[in-house]
């Protein structure tokens, strides 16, 4: 567990040194609220689980590099001044004979602990990085290293999210031997996988995969399907659909692999095996989906710190951030955006409220662009934003918005390839709030305090906009032309309501 007298400090930045069987990872992350952003991510890959199975001992070679690097990357995060720091090993270090003379090793060189955890933590780490990055998540977490498999049920609803863990001996680098025997590898796994219970809760729920080489095959989907959001983060597939594409991806032999994907040439030397152990996984779970996660351990010890007093939403807490840095007033009000337009939209759900609160906060994050490009630049910027909780087709429905409200044209080829993400209706509704932001901003040059002196509203057949009783600020073709626009998104006509004057009281 993390030290909760750490948790409680102030902190600011949090570095986590992953020291795993295939690759060494150095993540530093910011905090903002109840969220925390990636601010830099580097690995090397050293492979020190390969060959574990035949010797019991680090791979040699992968040592001599891990160390040097251990080295730069302690080196580097305290030259960022990072809050905490932590050094975390898991299968390989944890099984090798020699794990705990390379963890004495480390410590020397680094001035740092390297802490070797148990297989049932580094689950529980894992599936509290999935629930931190995945809303709503209910099944079973899979994180695939080199050299294991951790399996653990997670429920965010339930008063216990995350269940007993249990680690496997299934990682690439330990079946490695193996690779050209499919029979003697089948039934090995099978064998394994009959001691892990925890499998029968993803029947009919999902299946959330954590790991490097589970990632790389996700990108292989993403492109032999060409998907057109490049992000692994919630990338979804239906089981039937993965275990048509795991047949045949555990099939191929590197040099196959190698023509269709521009994946690392190291990751690529596991990626076969890493589709036959997950293709085992779907037979004996049956899970309906498997759901891609780029959040894993190290975001589950991260997050571990953060006070247990900041509750907030972690998208919403992104994207304040984001806009009390770079919007262009100070004292930039999401919230007083949203309650202004909220007439306009009055049967949200709580889940497309939440999206409208994430628009209206990331309203204003393309203006030092030049005018030509906000559109796309605001379209293609918040799609792509590493927020937490926020699946494909909510990405797509923000920067839909944030693309409209910086002046898209509905029709623009920027977002053509991202329509087939969009649920029914959604598109249009994308469009309506980003054309009420654009109203909103043309009103006021961005001042939002403004909004108090004007009131926009809806009854069955207009879109009303209430003008004070005197003055011009709020008139002229440009709003006219912009409340028009927002009336035909909603297939409402238009009028100015000029409010009357308060009489004054009588004497």
């Amino acid at each position: 567990m993390p030290d909760r007298n750490l948790a409680a400090a102030p902190l600011g930045r949090i570095a986590v040194v992953d020291v795993g069987s295939n690759s060494l990872r150095l993540v530093v992350f910011g905090r903002l609220g109840a969220t925390l952003l990636p601010l830099l991510n580097e690995k090397v890959m050293c492979a020190l689980g390969r060959g574990i199975a035949a010797s019991g001992r680090l791979n040699p070679e992968g040592v001599e590099l891990a160390l040097a690097n251990l080295q730069r990357f302690v080196a580097l995060a305290r030259a960022l001044e990072v809050d905490h720091l932590a050094i975390i090993a898991t299968a390989a270090v944890r099984d090798a004979e020699d794990g705990h003379a390379f963890a004495a090793l480390a410590e020397r060189e680094c001035g740092l602990p390297l802490r070797i955890i148990a297989g049932d933590e580094e689950a529980r780490l894992s599936a509290a990085g999935v629930l931190a990055g995945i809303r709503a998540a209910d099944g079973v977490v899979g994180d695939l290293g080199g050299g294991s498999v951790e399996l653990v049920r997670v429920d965010a609803t339930a008063s216990v999210p995350i269940g007993a863990g249990l680690t496997l001996p299934l990682g690439p680098l330990r079946l490695a031997e193996f690779i050209d025997n499919k029979r003697a590898l089948a039934e090995l796994v099978d064998r394994t996988l009959v001691g892990a219970p925890v499998l029968r809760e993803a029947a009919g729920r999902t299946l959330y995969l954590v790991g490097g080489a589970w990632r790389a095959i996700a990108r292989l989907h993403m492109e032999q399907t060409r998907y057109p959001l490049h992000i692994i983060h919630e990338y979804t597939v239906a089981r039937r659909a993965a275990e048509e594409f795991l047949d045949i991806v555990a099939g191929q032999s590197r040099r196959s692999l190698e023509r269709i994907t521009a994946i690392s040439r190291r990751r690529l030397d596991v990626v076969p095996l890493a589709a036959f152990v997950l293709r085992r996984l779907l037979a004996a779970g049956r899970p309906e989906r498997i759901v891609f996660s780029a959040f894993g351990l190290r975001e589950g010890y991260a997050f571990g710190l953060l006070p247990r007093d900041a509750p907030g939403d972690p998208l919403l807490d992104a994207c304040i951030g984001i806009a009390e840095t770079q919007s262009r007033w100070r004292g930039a009000d999401g919230e007083r955006l949203q309650r202004w337009i909220a007439p306009v939209f009055p049967e949200l759900d709580p889940d497309r409220r939440r999206l409208h609160r994430a628009a209206c906060w990331l309203s204003d994050i393309a203006w030092t662009e030049h005018p030509d490009y906000r559109a796309s630049h605001a379209f293609a910027r918040s799609l792509t934003m590493p927020l937490a909780q926020l699946d494909h087709a909510e990405r797509v429905f923000i920067a839909a918005a944030l693309h409209a409200r910086y002046g898209g044209a509905g029709d623009d080829p920027v977002t053509e390839p991202t329509q087939l993400l969009f649920e029914p209706g959604a598109a249009a509704a994308a469009r309506a709030l980003g054309l009420a932001l654009r109203l909103a901003y043309t009103l006021t040059g961005g001042a939002l305090e403004l909004l108090e002196q004007v009131r926009l509203r809806r009854d069955e057949q207009s879109l009303l906009l209430d003008l004070p009783s005197a003055g011009s600020l709020f008139t002229g073709e440009a709003v006219q032309r912009r409340l028009d626009a927002l009336g035909r998104a909603l297939g409402l006509g238009t009028r100015m309501v000029r409010q009357m004057s308060k009489s004054p009281a009588p004497a």
